[in-house]
């Protein structure tokens, strides 16, 4: 029943004819004057970290080392090993800097091992999960933020035609992130992490786990006082946009004190990615490519 009620929510409106995206391009898509694509520079890159920077420190409160703090960059040592991922409207005038309005942080399995590993591994043990699928290809989604103006459902809809075009383009098998809850009690979100607990968990081959020092409890309340409705109001955005396109949760959340979040882990095989999402974005990406 639940998950019926949260495809009712959130099924999108009925699919358009794809066009093609140009082999090895960058640029996944574009709505009206909006576009996603990846950064192409060092100044690119340095701006995603300024719009990170605005949403975690100005907006959420997250406190980050005095470096980053004096420089107003959200930064650190993944940002060099990843691609990012932006939103760009270009109706704003001036520079590349004051054009980006949102972006996604990508990072690849093979690019990951050959550089220490994925940044959500300090959160999750995320190597059994791996170790299950030694032929599936993994990818990292992270640091996601749109500045408030855009948070819109056509930004939302350019970041996941990105993110899909993106796997696609790099054969990918399976996303997965940690994702946030405001705050650092997870008390406070009872009803959707318990909903979360008793309705989304992956299991099986999928199972994977808070890091033990870590973990915090998700089963916060029996699922029968469990609201279904009220629970999926009470989730943060980019999760629920996470388990409209299928996606399973992993068991225990964990505390960051340093982004002020309560963070959950969100994997999501790309054979479990609902056909009403592939066939909205288009089986080869091309929904808003044209």
């Amino acid at each position: 029943m639940t998950i019926e009620l949260l495809n009712r929510e959130l099924t999108p409106e009925a699919n358009q004819a794809p066009a093609s995206i140009p082999a090895g391009g960058d640029t996944f898509g574009r709505i009206g004057t909006l576009e996603t694509r990846l950064a192409r520079s060092e100044r690119e890159i340095d701006a995603a970290q300024a719009v990170r920077y605005r949403v975690f420190v100005e907006e959420m409160n997250a406190s980050l080392n005095p470096e980053a703090m004096r420089l107003r960059r959200d930064v650190d040592a993944y940002d060099a090993i990843c691609d990012h991922l932006l939103v760009i409207d270009n109706a704003i005038e001036g520079d590349i800097e004051d054009q980006i309005v949102g972006t996604y942080r990508l990072l690849r399995q093979d690019v990951a091992l050959a550089n220490g590993g994925f940044y959500s591994a300090s959160e999750f043990d995320i190597e059994p999960l791996l170790a299950r699928h030694p032929e599936k290809r993994f990818m990292e989604l992270g640091r996601s933020c749109v500045l408030p103006d855009y948070r819109t459902k056509r930004t939302v809809e350019l970041l996941w035609q990105g993110n899909w075009a993106y796997s696609l383009k790099h054969g990918m098998n399976a996303m997965f992130g940690c994702a946030s809850f405001p705050g650092v009690q997870p008390e406070e979100h009872a009803l959707a992490l318990s909903f979360l607990h008793h309705t989304v968990s992956a299991k099986g081959e999928w199972a994977v786990s808070a890091r033990p020092e870590l973990r915090r409890d998700m089963d916060l309340m029996p699922f029968e006082g469990v609201n279904a409705r009220k629970a999926l109001s009470a989730l943060p955005p980019l999760i629920k946009g996470y388990l409209r396109l299928g996606a399973m949760i992993g068991d225990g959340a964990v505390v960051d004190h340093a982004f002020n979040t309560t963070d959950v882990l969100v994997v999501l095989p790309i054979a479990s990615i609902s056909s009403r999402y592939v066939n909205y974005y288009g089986a080869d990406a091309g929904r808003f490519a044209s």
